[in-house]
């Protein structure tokens, strides 16, 4: 069954390009196993990670860095939530 839906996911390309039998199918074989289709996505992520270049890489890891810094940074402050009135 596991290696149906691998074979399934391997030639599906994007999900609007599918039929709506082929879509029912799909959803059918995801509520028996789920688990395969969060391997094809981590699979996917994975491998169009490793396509990008050392570049990308870097420029995602700065930017991820200034947005922790500045989250560090943060002073979070509450203000109680208070409705207004329509009179």
């Amino acid at each position: 069954m596991a290696s149906k839906i691998f074979s399934i996911l391997r030639v599906m390309k994007e999900y609007s390009q599918l039929t709506e039998e082929e879509r029912l199918a799909l959803y059918d074989n995801f509520l028996q196993e789920p688990d395969s289709f969060y391997e094809k996505a981590e699979n996917d992520q994975l491998s169009k990670a490793l396509q990008s270049t050392y570049k990308e890489r870097f420029l995602t890891m700065t930017r991820l860095m200034k947005i922790g810094f500045m989250l560090s940074n943060a002073k979070i402050t509450h203000k109680p939530f208070t409705p207004a009135n329509k009179d």
